[in-house]
């Protein structure tokens, strides 16, 4: 008797598991989906998406009204709002059966939304790939377990993901549950960087200097002086301004604007030093503002300068923003950054509020291999295990390397950053570009690889594909990444939608071949017929796509290419001074090796300074070509590189002269009263391009010379209204092709 009661309650158990609850079954429903009375239309808008979508994947549509309206004789799926029930966080989502009816809830009308997307995702199967890339299955009955039971609430409570998949989408943003815009909550025009907004320079440095940062005995506009109390005064008086003429908003920031040069006064100095950190003068600062405003949040920075966590508390209501520009982005935070990883555990001894500036992608090339996604899954847990509710992932915004999976994969990690990457990866990887998927997936897994294979490798935010030229991006591994994307191409021919996808993909790859031409590594990637072919190619990629953009100084992909194509005439140009011995009279720095060979090697420079270019900080360029013997000449050329945010400028005036004896000195140093002069057509001013190339093209009577010296002089320092005012200016020259 006793086996056969264990037997029965088996059995009983097992049928109460095996039970379904059948949606819907032979193209019918016996449900209806019901909202609260005074239901909002966040809450309204969940119950349409949920009605949509089972209507999509089943054909049936099931009703949706008020509890007032319902039929009773049907059964029910609820979706509301719990904010009251046992103090439900208001992150929280949820669904559940009890008994013949569903519930699908959270703790706020935003989470119930998120609940019924991760219910479809969950228990339906949908995929929501990109805006206009979503897989929904078919099935006519939609059965679920009569023991569904899911909740979850995710630690990081306010995602963000800097891309305009999002920010011009916004449905597909809440599919993906990120935010919609980058400042969500924060007052117009006082989002980041803000001293110069409270106090430009132009209203109160001519009459009130001491305002401002003192460096080197120097008041500049770059910072505040935050111990003047006049300046606490102006900068709250602002802020309450703000937030009176946008009283829906209730975050403001008050931080500093992006650049070192913070004040050095006694005052502020002395601060500074009894906080161990830059950041103890602003912590007590921006706590002095917040005291203003307590029904409000004040954000500030942790940044540069002010990273590194100070003695005082921020108040309840300061919002700290931790940044990570810093870090090499080959590894994780915690193995590759690790004074970063420092400073986070600090703050995290200091404060709950701590939101993170983090980046993902190479701001100075949209659209290069930038091997950095298995960092995005340790690094969201790491942000999670430490106080961070805010996480900000600052992408490209437009169209970068990988976008849509970039854009996907980081949303998903926001939200669960316990979710396996690869996992991940593999999952939209099929779904996104079907039978190439496998392709793309190698891709990754293979240039992954060879970056953890070229140890010491820094992989920067603000590099060039020229630097993985020798590891991850050497010669044979671009044939190999061409050829993944040639057989992606093969395996979705025909299919219109997945090749458009796939030659997208394949536009790193693409990008950095047109690089290494214009670096001439050989065999297969020199500035000719098939760099030409490629380049048309790519022109073609991005102009389907709607791509505009190759980086964050708005240098243009029109831009880009026409560069290209005067670096291919360029290349086609005679050179008298190809190989020949360049000596400088004056000392480069840094980049191209410090080699003033570089100058006659044939390789081109393109929009980065990192590739090809000789740079010169501070000082003026003289150099001179030896052209081995006398030769008759009548023209010059050489170009330069201007990237305004990062101090590189136009040479002022670029002289040619002919000195006839190098040993002896004659006409060397410094400007030559024969020289023929060319001052730049573009001089500095605030509204100058940001990232340009200038050409100077010397044509003259024929002249017999052996040796032909450039100088070019730089302007020395960044000018007052720069944000890196009294600095060192960079000038990075080009090739210089004589005949």
């Amino acid at each position: 008797m006793k086996n056969m009661l264990i037997v029965l309650c088996a059995f009983l158990l097992l049928s109460c598991s095996n039970r379904k609850i059948n949606i819907t079954h032979d193209s019918e429903s016996d449900f209806q989906i019901i909202t609260a009375a005074g239901a909002d239309s966040i809450i309204n808008r969940a119950a349409g998406e949920l009605q949509k979508y089972i209507e999509k994947i089943s054909g049936v549509y099931i009703p949706s009204t008020g509890p007032e309206e319902r039929d009773r004789d049907k059964n029910k799926i609820f979706v509301g709002a719990y904010p009251e029930r046992n103090n439900y966080n208001p992150n929280l989502v949820f669904y559940k059966s009890t008994g013949e009816d569903i519930m699908i809830g959270g703790g706020s009308s935003k989470s119930v939304l998120y609940a019924v997307y991760t219910f479809l995702e969950n228990e339906l199967g949908c995929k929501w790939l990109s805006p206009d890339a979503e897989l929904v299955p078919e099935m006519p009955d939609i059965s679920l377990p009569s023991d569904l039971d899911y909740s979850y609430t995710p630690e990081i409570e306010t995602r963000t993901v800097h891309s305009k998949l999002y920010y011009e989408n916004h449905v597909f943003a809440d599919k993906r549950k990120v935010t919609h815009e980058a400042f969500p909550g924060y007052v117009p025009g006082a989002k980041v960087h803000t001293f110069h907004r409270f106090m430009p320079g132009e209203a109160f440095f001519g009459e009130h200097p001491e305002y401002y940062a003192l460096r080197n005995g120097k008041r500049l506009t770059t910072q505040l002086c935050l111990s003047n109390p006049d300046v606490l005064k102006i900068v709250s008086d602002s802020a309450r301004a703000y937030f009176k003429r946008y009283p829906g908003k209730d975050i403001l920031s008050v931080s500093q604007d992006d650049n070192t040069l913070y004040c050095t006064c006694d005052e502020c100095r002395a601060v500074d030093e009894e906080e161990g950190s830059p950041a103890g003068s602003m912590i007590r600062f921006v706590n002095n503002v917040a005291a203003e405003f307590p029904g409000k949040a004040i954000s500030t920075l942790a940044y540069q300068y002010t990273r590194q966590p100070p003695l005082t508390k921020p108040a309840d209501n300061v919002l700290v923003t931790l940044c990570s520009i810093e870090c090499d982005r080959s590894k994780p935070i915690e193995e590759g950054c690790r004074a970063f990883a420092s400073d986070l555990k600090g703050w995290k001894e200091l404060s709950d509020n701590i939101r993170i500036w983090d980046y993902t992608t190479q701001f100075t090339n949209f659209l290069a291999p930038f091997p950095n996604i298995y960092t995005l899954g340790p690094n969201a847990r790491f942000f999670r295990d430490n106080n961070a509710r805010w996480v900000f992932e600052q992408h490209s915004h437009n169209p970068g390397e990988l976008f849509e999976l970039r854009s996907y994969l980081t949303a998903r990690l926001l939200w669960n950053p316990d979710l396996d990457t690869r996992e991940v990866i593999a999952e939209f990887c099929t779904a996104y570009y079907g039978e190439a998927g496998t392709y793309v997936e190698k891709y990754i897994n293979t240039i992954h690889k060879e970056l953890a294979d070229a140890p010491g490798f820094f992989l920067f935010l603000y590099g060039d594909p020229s630097q993985g030229f020798d590891t991850f991006l050497r010669p044979e591994m671009l044939l190999y990444y061409s050829e993944l994307f040639e057989k992606a191409a093969d395996a979705v021919a025909g299919k219109p939608v997945l090749s458009e996808r796939v030659k997208e993909a394949g536009l790193s790859t693409l990008y950095a071949g047109l690089e290494a031409s214009r670096a001439g590594l050989g065999e297969g990637f020199h500035l000719g017929d098939e760099a030409k072919a490629q380049l048309r190619r790519f022109g073609e990629i991005c102009n389907n796509a709607g791509i505009e953009y190759m980086n964050e100084m708005g240098y243009t992909v029109d831009e880009y290419i026409a560069s290209y194509i005067k670096a291919l005439e360029r290349s086609a140009t005679a050179n008298i001074a190809a190989g020949r011995k360049v000596q400088t009279l004056t000392d480069p720095k840094k980049y191209a090796g410090e080699d003033p060979g570089v100058l006659t090697d044939g390789a081109l420079g393109g929009p980065s300074f990192y590739s090809n270019w000789l740079g010169y900080e501070g000082n003026d360029m003289e150099v001179i070509i030896d052209l081995g013997e006398v030769m008759e000449i009548d023209t010059v050329q050489t170009a330069f590189l201007q990237v305004t945010n990062h101090i590189v400028f136009f040479p002022e005036i670029v002289e040619l002269s002919f000195p006839a004896d190098p040993d002896g000195g004659s006409g060397l140093k410094g400007t030559d009263n024969d020289a023929i002069k060319i001052p730049t057509g573009r001089p500095l001013n605030p509204s100058s391009k940001v990232n340009d190339i200038e050409y100077f093209n010397f044509s003259f009577e024929p002249v017999s010379t052996r040796y032909v010296k450039i100088y070019a002089r730089n302007m020395k320092k960044a000018p007052g209204w720069h944000n890196a005012s009294g600095l060192p200016a960079w000038i990075f020259c080009d090739e210089i092709i004589v005949n």
